[in-house]
């Protein structure tokens, strides 16, 4: 019985780090089960002394040596998060972008473009963009800081929009997608910068997890050869633990607040269990995060995140 038990919770450890490393949420038979739960992984991992403790306890001291092998993995995982990394050599142009779920358009536009003017922000992407978030921040003052604009506004949680302090240029946003990802390009110091506000479905069961796996491999790679910088800001309901979300970034990518040591903050579920780090700035490896801070706005359910980046 001792043994059963001991074992019994090793597994539990062990089986979810293996099948973090294998990338098993990306695999058409895990996905339903694995996508929502794979996003729970830095909560295992601040519990992984317990299948330790538990077989040392019960002197199961094979399953104890299996428990800390597990462990040992989930510290791999997770520790470079919290660390800073090297920056590149950049030494261009500097771009403050913001991204902020406005929560139905039930956030305090006032408050959002007083943290837009506060942090000198040169382009904002915000999420579940309603009409009447639409009027609230012109009514505010946006158009003050951040004149320019791509937007599609819908009721409900579809609608998204780019702001920018410089010109703006609209493409073609993502196609077939149910949420809106309007994109746009601008030019700054003549490097050619193009942004994507991201929002795809939660990864649900269903058409959300069609839409959400649709949506991340219909994004943009952040190529190199064409000499174009391409920015993802947004709501990507996606974490660093999900494979499809890695995947993303091995298409020459890197999460800004990975890269400033800030990778575990979370940017949603305050209002409850579990706090996720869903919101994310994306840019090519080659472009510098001068840093990373997670802000506050009254109404949503979302933190908004502001990375500084310095273009090569």
């Amino acid at each position: 019985m001792r043994s059963w038990a001991a074992w019994s919770v090793t597994a539990l450890w062990a089986g979810w780090a293996l099948g973090w490393a294998l990338g098993l949420d990306g695999l058409a038979l895990f996905e339903p089960v694995a996508v929502p739960l794979i996003s729970l992984t830095p909560y295992l991992a601040a519990a992984a002394l317990v299948p330790v403790l538990i077989a040392a306890l019960l002197r199961r001291w094979y399953a104890a040596l299996a428990a800390t092998v597990a462990a040992l993995a989930f510290g791999a995982m997770l520790l470079p998060r919290a660390t800073v990394d090297a920056q590149v050599g950049a030494d261009g142009p500097k771009l403050r972008v913001l991204t902020a779920n406005v929560f139905f358009g039930r956030a305090s536009m006032g408050e959002l473009v007083r943290i837009v003017e506060r942090e000198r922000v040169d382009v904002l992407s915000v999420q579940e963009f309603t009409p009447d978030a639409q009027s609230g921040l012109d009514e505010q003052g946006l158009r003050a800081q951040l004149p320019y604009e791509v937007v599609d506004p819908r009721w409900g949680a579809g609608g998204s929009a780019l702001y920018s302090r410089y010109p703006l240029t609209e493409l073609p946003a993502l196609p077939e997608t149910v949420m809106a990802h309007p994109r746009a390009a601008l030019e700054l110091d003549g490097r050619r910068i193009e942004m994507t506000a991201v929002h795809p479905l939660p990864p649900l069961p269903g058409e959300g997890l069609e839409d959400w796996k649709h949506s991340l491999s219909t994004l943009p790679s952040a190529g190199s050869d064409d000499g174009v910088i391409r920015v993802l800001a947004g709501d990507f309901n996606a974490t660093l633990d999900h494979a499809r979300f890695r995947g993303l970034l091995d298409r020459g990518y890197t999460d800004a607040a990975d890269r400033r040591g800030e990778g575990l903050a979370s940017t949603w579920g305050f209002s409850g269990f579990p706090r996720l780090t869903l919101d994310h700035i994306l840019v090519p490896r080659k472009v510098a995060v001068r840093s990373y801070d997670v802000l506050r706005l009254s109404g949503s359910d979302h933190r908004p995140v502001l990375a500084e980046l310095q273009l090569p």
